[in-house]
């Protein structure tokens, strides 16, 4: 049997399949973009290699399996036709959701939806797969640990036999999931050799039919125009997104905002000091100082919050300390406020939204105080501590609730595992909030 996968001239598909056949290379991230092949091009990989090598063993995975069912089955048939490849070569398990081919190859649909019982997916560690394709992977709440998971199923059946690797290939358009991170990697030209990473847009793609990107041009809204044709990993489409505008986030660098008022410090003190101590001192909405402790012991951080509060004369009704895990001793030292995450929220005159605890209205206030363009950070924040912060107010959004419940924000073990570490910037940053709140002051 002869098959071909004819790319028709498109230069990102055969650097794919380039890569594909390379040993070196064990995973292969593929897209950034609408309409750049990508579900054409896994299924081809993966099909390709089910005919060639007999009676090995392949995944294809997407969160959910009806999706799988619904939109990779038509691209598998669309593959067979190009292959030429009638009934008789294969055949199809609906109840199972599986293609056996007939020299014995197995592809199964793998669904990856999260299940609190398994954050990690250690299920997956009993698979033994030849290799795999994660269509869709923007749209996993998988955090590194899962996909380690995930990619050591590969190279695990018959690899050996034939003399190829095992490899894993990813599909997506820009999220802010652990995609970005591949893709931020990329751009700084830190991958490690064996991982590869290919930005494809719609131009790629020449089979697409006439007119199709400029009706997308015509449906899209900018933000998705930006991410979706454009390939700007910047721009976040999500509707729960509390801060919805990109160019805000960066503006809390450049700001020229002389912010008056009172001076406080809110501390992020590390939960049972595994995460980043994070102390900010603020002059209004303006972060004057900060430091920052990778590992940390209470006395350590209770000094430096002592040192800081006669530096800026501070007292301590205006500092506020994250009173979870280790920052309940802080607290005692310091003789400071301490925060609850979890305490009710405080009522303000004339405001009719509830909010189901104390933190969620603080993460509220703070993305419309964002909105409004009155946060600054003027001190000199190097360019890691930007990423950091940026990416974890990207990760400020509410959680879909019944009409009349109590407003809440998408949890701090789901915002690790979007962006693999705590939020620690984001909690001192929420903090400030708290100070406007107790005083009734309403939003503008």
């Amino acid at each position: 049997m002869k098959i071909q996968f004819n790319t028709y001239n498109n230069l990102k598909q055969k650097l794919a399949c380039q890569y594909w056949i390379d040993n070196k290379v064990t995973e292969i991230n593929y897209g950034g973009a609408k309409g750049s092949g990508k579900s054409y091009l896994g299924c081809s990989l993966i099909f390709g290699d089910a005919l060639i090598y007999a009676k090995t063993r392949y995944f294809i995975g997407r969160v959910e399996l009806n999706d799988l069912r619904r939109y990779t089955n038509p691209t598998i048939e669309e593959v067979f036709d190009n292959f030429k490849l009638s009934k008789k070569f294969y055949t199809y398990n609906g109840q199972d959701n599986h293609y056996t081919m007939y020299n014995g190859s197995q592809v199964l649909f793998v669904p990856l939806s999260y299940k609190p019982s398994d954050p990690n997916y250690s299920r997956f560690g009993s698979m033994q797969m030849t290799r795999g394709f994660i269509e869709e992977s923007g749209e996993t709440t998988m955090d590194p640990a899962a996909v380690r998971n995930i990619c050591a199923s590969v190279g695990r059946w018959k690899n050996k036999d034939y003399g190829i690797n095992g490899k894993v290939l990813f599909t997506f358009n820009p999220s802010k999931n652990f995609m970005y991170e591949r893709y931020k990697a990329f751009k700084e030209q830190t991958l490690p050799d064996h991982v590869k990473f290919i930005q494809a847009y719609a131009t790629d793609n020449h089979k697409l039919p006439e007119g199709y990107v400029d009706y997308l041009y015509s449906i899209l809204s900018p933000n998705e125009i930006e991410r979706l044709i454009k390939g700007n990993w910047e721009y976040d489409d999500d509707p729960d997104a509390l801060v919805k505008d990109y160019q805000k986030l960066l503006n809390i660098f450049t700001s020229n905002l002389q912010s008056e008022g009172d001076r406080y410090i809110t501390c992020d003190a590390a939960r049972f000091g595994s995460d980043k101590a994070i102390i900010l001192v603020w002059q209004g909405w303006d972060v004057m100082d900060y430091m920052v402790y990778n590992v940390s012991k209470t006395t350590e951080i209770s000094e430096s919050i002592i040192f800081l509060q006669k530096q800026y004369n501070i007292p301590n009704f205006g500092v506020l300390v994250d009173e979870d895990g280790i920052g309940g001793g802080v607290v005692d030292e310091v003789g400071c406020l301490g925060f609850h995450n979890g305490a009710k929220a405080i009522r303000i005159l004339g405001q009719k939204q509830d909010y189901d605890n104390l933190k969620v209205q603080c993460c509220f206030y703070l993305a419309d105080i964002i909105n409004q363009g009155l946060v600054s950070l003027k001190t000199n924040v190097p360019d890691n501590y930007r990423k950091e912060i940026i990416g974890e107010l990207e990760q400020l959004k509410k959680q879909q609730t019944e009409p009349g419940k109590p407003l809440k924000i998408v949890d701090k073990a789901q915002i690790k595992k979007n962006i693999g570490r705590s939020p620690d910037w984001l909690d001192s940053l929420m903090m400030r909030s708290y100070f406007d709140i107790k005083i009734n002051k309403p939003l503008l």
